[in-house]
């Protein structure tokens, strides 16, 4: 969906998911293991894989759903930026952060400080002094490199190893998902849990599903209808 705006699909040739760092692979780099165990490499890889699209803006897909009941996979941002006001970030937020925190709990959000990390180590290439930005930045000790709860910082976004929580508003969107009638669902391999916990409901409800995508997943249910198109193909036909 945010293709067009210029970020990467996750799953795609030159997606997120596809590139690695040099020792690990993303579903090892994406982790709160990684953060804990190794902050440094942690945070490097997902400021250098995330943070430069936090200038980003929205498309004419994000603005053809800024009215509607929209949980997304997507942590660009776009759908806020697009004036959706009330949607779900299921997966968190590329522009945000949180404490670091038990996953039982609930922590304060506040804003990603990119910029400084940006202003304060302009020269990406020079590794240790970004290491070593970050790490101040995100309030993690350079003498112990493990994070501290309640006090370091983390990226407000969910982790291959975390579980849906109430800081991710899953229980707003479970009850958006049990009372609907129609879903939609845009550019979705279904290999996330979440997108398998909507089409749960969506087959109790003998709700009306839609599925957009250029190459679609047959997901052998009746009543499905398929669009293999682009999500901005789509838009155009409603």
């Amino acid at each position: 969906m945010s293709a067009d705006s210029g970020i990467p699909t996750f799953r795609g040739e030159d997606g997120f998911w596809t590139i690695g760092s040099k020792n690990y692979t993303p579903q090892e780099m994406a982790t709160r293991k990684m953060y804990l165990e190794n902050p440094t490499e942690f945070l490097s890889w997902y400021y250098l894989r995330f943070a430069k699209y936090r200038n980003a803006i929205p498309n004419s897909v994000h603005f053809f759903l800024s009215d509607k009941k929209l949980i997304t996979q997507n942590i660009d941002g776009l759908d806020e930026k697009a004036g959706n006001k009330d949607y779900i970030s299921i997966h968190g937020n590329l522009n945000k952060v949180t404490f670091y925190y038990d996953e039982d709990k609930k922590s304060d959000i506040f804003p990603a400080p990119w910029d400084i990390v940006e202003k304060e180590c302009s020269d990406i290439s020079d590794k240790i002094k970004l290491k070593n930005i970050l790490l101040n930045c995100f309030k993690i000790s350079n003498k112990t490199l493990k994070p501290s709860k309640m006090v370091s910082l983390k990226p407000f976004v969910l982790l291959f190893d975390e579980l849906y929580s109430n800081m991710y508003k899953m229980n707003y969107a479970e009850a958006l998902m049990k009372k609907a009638k129609k879903f939609i669902f845009i550019g979705t391999s279904f290999s996330v849990n979440i997108t398998l916990i909507a089409l749960k409901y969506a087959v109790s409800n003998s709700a009306k599903i839609e599925i957009i995508d250029p190459y679609p997943l047959d997901l052998g249910l009746k009543n499905i209808k398929y669009y293999k198109m682009l999500a901005s193909e789509y838009i155009q036909l409603n």
